[in-house]
């Protein structure tokens, strides 16, 4: 005999949907046999399969070990997910040889602890760096789904036999190299609110980027979203049509870069001071000194409110009205895009996702009511923004919502733009 204690995260569904977790190799009608002939109990008690289970509830089974193993896969938990690597470790697919994930990893414990925003019993919030998947797109994969498990493992607040029945996840994605907040559901009851809150918009998601041109007001712009499935790209129009998704983006300029002020890279000039503490820009290999960034053309800095969310929506709506995300070579100006890559070693788009504002909510995520989560833009991002000169505009103050709530970010003066320390979160 042996036996399983409802978990919280198992709680609250059907026994025999339970069931076919636990014996995911079983034919329904053997679990339903099982039941009847007291094989398979709850709480010592002849069961039919249909009660609601509570934490604490305890699933025996009088089954043969060699049953056991046949329907379970020979092993009483789900196969383990991907590790985070140890010091001398062999790396996993998907990380660099220095065990990173491109520049900036999360590979290790500390550094994926490093990057977390926000987190209680229920919920994690994560900075993502860019060149890290969302989720794993094969098997092959290591995304912040395989991370977020392998660091609730070390801490000790996941074991690998409540895999078997629950897989904490994220509830948003980003595109792999799109930077910033990721939210993700811990517990059952987290991730099930966080789902539900994208799904009903009722989460308010806001973005920096820096995009060629210049933009002087703020604007909301609609439009109908079409992927093509055999290039990943997708083109948005301004009609409606079958297969095509509606779109809604708004934007609001908060500083402009005027063409012939860039400086040369490295040095302050009066510039904006968005920059950590005893770091100094540094060129990239082959690049001793960069080249005065006037040639660069105008830039502007955006914060962006995606109102729907769509795959590369900011990327193609920018796009589309002719001020396409700097770095991004699907849907920008390859032109300018090359200047950027020589200067700096950019090769994604710097587009971050800098904000959430949660809706008032009450029940398991109470804590979270209204409250505000920020995301430090990485270090790349915050070099090629201060080696320009910057113009406020008129735009200047960084509100997230009607009510006043705001981030860390705002401007100082008519051309300075401060960045504090990572902000956990803002009532």
């Amino acid at each position: 005999m042996q036996e399983r204690i409802v978990s919280k995260n198992e709680a609250g569904q059907r026994l025999d949907k339970l069931l076919a977790k636990y014996l995911k190799f079983a034919p329904q009608g053997f679990l339903y046999k099982m039941l009847r002939k007291k094989n398979i109990t709850l709480n010592a008690k002849k069961a039919c399969g249909s009660e609601k289970v509570e934490a604490g509830d305890v699933v025996r089974f009088f089954l043969s070990d060699e049953t056991l193993e046949k329907f379970t896969g020979n092993s009483p938990v789900l196969p383990p997910p991907t590790k985070i690597p140890a010091k001398g470790e062999h790396l996993p697919d998907g990380l660099s040889s220095n065990g990173s994930f491109m520049a900036d990893g999360l590979s290790s414990y500390k550094s994926f602890t490093s990057a977390i925003v926000y987190e209680d019993e229920h919920v994690l919030f994560l900075n993502k760096p860019a060149g890290m998947l969302s989720q794993r797109a094969t098997e092959k994969d290591v995304s912040a789904v395989e991370l977020l498990i392998s660091y609730l493992l070390e801490s000790g607040q996941l074991d690998e036999r409540e895999l078997q029945t629950f897989r904490p996840s994220v509830c948003n994605r980003l595109d792999r190299n799109t930077s910033g907040l990721l939210a993700a559901g811990k517990s059952l009851a987290g991730l099930q609110e966080l789902s539900r809150f994208f799904k009903e918009r009722s989460i308010n998601k806001y973005y920096l980027c820096l995009v060629s041109g210049r933009i002087d007001r703020g604007q909301r712009i609609d439009g109908w979203l079409e992927k093509d499935g055999r290039t990943n790209k997708v083109q948005v129009y301004t009609e409606e049509r079958t297969g095509r998704d509606k779109i809604c983006t708004e934007y609001v300029p908060l500083a402009n870069s005027p063409v012939g002020t860039g400086q040369t890279p490295g040095r302050q000039g009066g510039r904006a001071s968005w920059q950590t503490p005893g770091h100094t820009p540094s060129a990239p290999q082959g690049h001793a000194a960069r080249e005065d960034l006037g040639h660069m053309g105008e830039a502007t800095l955006l914060r962006v409110h995606l109102v729907t969310g769509k795959p590369h929506q900011i990327r193609a709506h920018l796009s589309s009205i002719g001020h396409p995300i700097i770095g991004d070579y699907k849907y920008g100006n390859r032109k300018i895009n090359d200047r950027y890559r020589d200067a700096y070693g950019l090769c994604s788009q710097l587009l971050h996702a800098y904000a959430l504002v949660m809706p008032r909510t009450d029940g398991p995520l109470a804590r979270l009511s209204g409250r505000t989560f920020t995301a430090e833009v990485p270090e790349l991002f915050r070099t090629i923004y201060e080696d320009r000169t910057w113009e406020a505009s008129a735009c200047n103050q960084f509100i997230l919502t009607e009510e006043g709530q705001h981030g860390d970010m705002e401007f100082q003066g008519s051309s300075r733009l401060h960045l504090g320390g990572l902000a956990k979160s803002h009532e």
